[in-house]
């Protein structure tokens, strides 16, 4: 029955598409031209779903070539829609609404996260535990579920950002270092 049912709406897709079809003479307006459905009307379009579904995705085991191979696209689109991120990110004189509507422009570009971190995961929290544990298995005692429980954090006490030191930005590299570490080691297991 259910081989049936989808044979059905298929043909039936198919007959009704063949149905609204219409020639470019058909399409014409009044002006003569074709009336173009555009982004405009507010209706969602298939395409804009069709975009966000090709959002490129970070991969743990990326290497800082795949990394900025990844970013190339969004960074080309930006520089497209007239914002140079190497040289307009620091800019402080860059119209911000400028550079809001080229963001805005390329988001479909920037990204997602590693799927074992993505807070959409249902087995991030899963994810996190082990890779706390694998922290503290490697002498990193403070290592933490984050509040979230999606993420791992150094639990220590507060920390004023301004007051970290070179050997403390030092200390918080190694910190980040062990944690990538981390996680590759325990996606490498779960496969």
């Amino acid at each position: 029955m259910r081989k049936f049912s989808v044979a059905v709406v298929a043909i039936a897709m198919v007959i009704g598409g063949a149905g609204c079809s219409a020639s470019t003479d058909d399409q014409a307006g009044a002006g003569g031209k074709a009336d173009v459905a555009t982004l405009e009307s507010g209706t969602p379009s298939v395409a804009a779903s069709a975009k966000q579904a090709e959002r490129p995705r970070k991969r743990l085991d990326d290497t800082p070539e795949d990394t900025r191979a990844r970013y190339k696209p969004y960074e080309d689109c930006l520089l497209e829609h007239g914002f140079d991120i190497t040289k307009d990110r620091g800019n402080r004189n860059f119209p911000t609404a400028k550079k809001d509507a080229a963001a805005k422009a390329c988001e479909n570009l920037i990204p997602l996260e590693p799927w074992e971190l993505d807070p959409a995961n249902p087995e991030v929290g899963d994810f996190m535990r082990d890779v706390v544990k694998c922290l503290k298995g490697k002498g990193l005692e403070h290592a933490a579920l984050g509040d979230d429980g999606k993420s791992w954090t150094v639990n220590d006490g507060e920390v004023d950002p301004n007051s970290i030191s070179k050997s403390d930005s030092e200390s918080v590299q190694k910190v980040m270092d062990l944690g990538e570490a981390c996680q590759r080691e325990v996606a490498a297991k779960r496969k």
